[in-house]
């Protein structure tokens, strides 16, 4: 029988719609958006896919049985999940998986917006093109790979001062200012205006001297990303499937958002990745850049980046958190504890904790509610988190 249409739907008529989140309000979305749009963030905003190679399967030991001590008060893994508005959450001790756990209906196969912990990722990748001979050194200036920016604040900014968040630039980082230069920089990325980005950063001011003090800022791990595709001669996409994706055998494609349509790739937010994949370049990160017998990481990167570059001033809407978590400095884009812990943080609540010495892997997806958001009742979720990894330290 050969289809047919309803000749008696009038023009212009009601008909079925599936309405997406709004991406200018990105930053800002309560929880119940969070945890919808954090998945679909491939259809809010312009992408590039990372294409996976042939997945190899990461090996699995006796599941992990354990309370999370809060208060006074033992949680149980599940109560853990509900508690802080976990999506996902996966630990890998001595190579092996030993709990994968998935919340708010997020399904294995789903790629969750990894936020913020993918600038520890791309700050890897500069590892690879430092590795490779792309970047000659990381004192190298910024304008000799991204001459666009000769003339503007970062005349005088190296390869170093990105990594480490000490470019000197004023940024404001606050989330919950629609006028920010963070919220600017996501409007710009939901208009896919071409060159918004690199607009938007060479009109910044300076703050200090580059290299002398540590000020967060997104837009700086945006050059970074895109100083590597420049250095490499590809796309950041293509070149983190080729350094780190097929090596480590990751089980599905991700992705990287981009400017705009067919444009650069943002290094520094918003990518996408599935749960396990996270947990697979954490693993290589613990295994100190080897993955499966071979070395996909130059030697003593990783080592480098866990090396603190500053010391973190208290204060700030990050402060509580990183207090939480105690979180004392900052590296090559990784945030270190006073533990030999090594962190990738994200908005709202995506984590990613490894201790090479300890051979722990943690990552947890979540949704945590903006402060305008958030009530008086709310748990400190971080503080959570990080006693469910004092749990995972202490001997079996």
């Amino acid at each position: 029988m050969t289809a047919t249409t309803d000749q008696s739907t009038p023009t212009g008529a009601a008909l079925p719609r599936q309405h997406l989140p709004d991406g200018e309000e990105f930053l800002m979305w309560p929880p119940c958006l969070q945890s919808h749009g954090y998945r679909i963030v491939d259809q809010l905003f312009a992408t590039r896919t990372i294409q996976r190679g042939r997945a190899r399967a990461i090996p699995r030991g006796n599941e992990v049985q354990i309370e999370v001590p809060v208060g006074d008060r033992h949680l149980s893994l599940g109560q853990f999940m509900d508690a802080n508005n976990a999506a996902g959450l996966l630990v890998i001790r001595g190579d092996e998986v030993v709990l994968e756990y998935y919340g708010l209906g997020l399904k294995m196969e789903e790629r969750w917006s990894t936020m913020s912990t993918v600038k520890s990722m791309t700050a890897m990748l500069v590892g690879a093109a430092v590795g490779d001979g792309a970047i000659s050194s990381l004192d190298d200036p910024v304008v000799r790979y991204l001459p666009s920016l000769e003339g503007s604040v970062y005349e005088g900014v190296t390869v170093r001062h990105l990594m480490t968040m000490s470019s000197g630039v004023a940024w404001s980082e606050d989330y919950g200012d629609r006028n920010s230069d963070v919220n600017r920089y996501s409007r710009s990325l939901a208009a896919k205006v071409p060159d918004g980005v690199l607009a938007l950063m060479r009109n910044l001011q300076r703050a200090e001297a580059p290299g002398t003090a540590w000020r967060y800022n997104t837009g700086d791990t945006y050059l970074l990303g895109a100083l590597v595709c420049a250095a490499t001669g590809r796309p950041l996409a293509e070149y983190m499937s080729h350094r780190i994706w097929r090596p480590c055998g990751m089980e599905f494609d991700g992705f990287y958002t981009l400017e705009s349509d067919n444009g650069t790739e943002i290094g520094g937010s918003r990518a996408g990745m599935a749960l396990r994949d996270i947990g697979r370049f954490a693993r290589l990160v613990m295994n100190d850049g080897w993955c499966d017998g071979s070395r996909v990481l130059p030697a003593g990167w990783v080592e480098a980046a866990a090396t603190p570059a500053f010391a973190l001033p208290d204060g700030g809407a990050m402060s509580a958190g990183r207090r939480a978590l105690g979180l004392v400095a900052y590296g090559y884009s990784w945030w270190l504890d006073g533990s030999g812990g090594m962190w990738a943080m994200g908005h709202c609540g995506q984590r990613i904790y490894v201790h090479r010495a300890e051979q722990l892997a943690v990552v947890q997806l979540a949704v945590y509610p903006e402060p305008r958001y958030a009530s008086a009742h709310e748990p400190n979720r971080d503080a959570q988190l990080r006693s469910l990894i004092d749990q995972l330290r202490r001997p079996a």
